[in-house]
């Protein structure tokens, strides 16, 4: 379990660096959302916070190279005990309602956020449709 999925992804680059693909800037009248986005590819990696590789998570933004990077944050800042508070529902969130497909094709990226569910005192009540659905895309390579 102790495995660092964002072993090998260079943090000192931006997304725009890693996936090689420069975005024009955005139209004039863009909502502030897409220009956050736009923003925040041009940040290197390391510059993100929580809150930001969770926005361009939920917009399926980087997801080969921010994917690595929340799974680690939340299987760090997971709580193991009782009472102790989660404080990145928000990320958690956004990375449970990525598409089956993903799941798919990177296993060892769903068994490590079904591990890092079941490190959890009791279940995330707020997020508890999102994690069925996650578990149930991902049952066959889980071996349930």
């Amino acid at each position: 379990m102790g495995e660092n999925l964002s072993d090998g992804v260079d943090t000192a680059r931006s997304l725009e660096e890693l996936e090689g693909d420069r975005w024009p800037d955005p139209p004039s009248g863009s909502t502030s959302l897409v220009h956050a986005v736009h923003t925040l590819r041009k940040r290197p990696l390391r510059a993100l916070s929580t809150e930001d590789m969770g926005r361009l998570i939920a917009q399926g933004v980087g997801l080969r190279h921010l994917l690595p990077r929340a799974l680690d944050h939340l299987r760090a800042m997971a709580p193991r005990e009782p009472g102790q508070l989660w404080l990145d529902d928000d990320l958690l969130f956004a990375v449970l309602t990525r598409g089956g497909e993903l799941w798919q094709d990177e296993p060892e990226w769903a068994r490590h956020l079904d591990e890092t569910l079941r490190l959890l005192p009791e279940p995330v009540p707020s997020l508890r449709r999102e994690v069925d659905a996650f578990r149930s895309a991902v049952a066959g390579l889980l071996g349930r």
